[in-house]
């Protein structure tokens, strides 16, 4: 079997489309997972007050966030990514906005893509943010209460900013996986990578190289990524060890 490369040369701009659009679409869901998941671990680690009210809203929010979590993380993420593209937004179902950004990246598909995606990577890293703050000594809290410190004070300014530093790099990690994931996208029409590397195998009639091309781009992507996440990673433990 021989590979030609240069044939590809032409095909250039559908692997930069590919890229931008894998990029654009893996922050916007590390971004919107992150604050999902910290809404679902506060509810997750909550308290109820003493009113009858206060319990049941407790329970209710722990039972439907429970429910979220196992769901999500026993289901494939193809599946829900079919449910949120031909269920909710469907016929019959709530309506995309109608946008283009750079020329080609339509709003119909991208928003659902980042909808199911964000909804998958927030079940994960909600148990790594609740196991993250759950990690913080309980003294600090008491400390903080003997200071006079509300709820929102204790958790804003001495548990969340210990937990999110212990788990940045998981979060960060999260990010390389979305990147890689992000390629399962392709079978509802969006146009990141591996979309474009199947429209460049109909179009130059060579099955092998615009894959080996799409692999190799995926790692431009990942590697560089982990190498910063290790180098954030060795900067903080440097700072304990002070």
């Amino acid at each position: 079997m021989t590979f030609e490369f240069g044939k590809m040369a032409k095909y250039a701009f559908y692997f930069e489309r590919g890229v931008l659009y894998t990029l654009l679409l893996s922050a916007c869901t590390v971004a919107i997972g992150f604050v999902l998941a910290l809404v679902v671990a506060l509810i997750r680690i909550s308290k109820p007050g003493k009113s009858t009210l206060s319990k049941a809203v407790n329970k209710a929010l722990h039972l439907i966030t429970g429910l979220y979590i196992e769901v999500i993380r026993g289901t494939p993420m193809l599946v829900q990514l079919m449910i949120v593209y031909y269920v909710l937004f469907g016929k019959g179902g709530f309506t995309a906005p109608k946008f283009m950004l750079f020329g080609f990246i339509s709003g119909e598909h991208l928003i659902p893509g980042i909808i199911a995606l964000s909804l998958n990577s927030g079940a994960y890293v909600a148990e790594i943010v609740r196991a993250g703050i759950q990690g913080i000594d309980y003294g600090q809290t008491e400390a903080c209460r003997s200071l006079g410190m509300t709820k929102f004070q204790n958790m804003r300014y001495i548990v969340l900013p210990q937990a999110i530093k212990n788990i940045l790099p998981a979060i960060a990690n999260e990010f390389v996986t979305i990147i890689k994931e992000s390629s399962i996208c392709s079978v509802i029409g969006m146009q990141e990578l591996m979309f474009n590397a199947k429209l460049v195998q109909g179009a130059s009639f060579r099955p092998s190289e615009p894959l080996l091309l799409a692999a190799f781009l995926y790692l431009c992507m990942t590697v560089p990524t982990s190498k910063i996440i290790a180098y954030f990673e060795r900067r903080m433990r440097r700072g304990d060890q002070r």
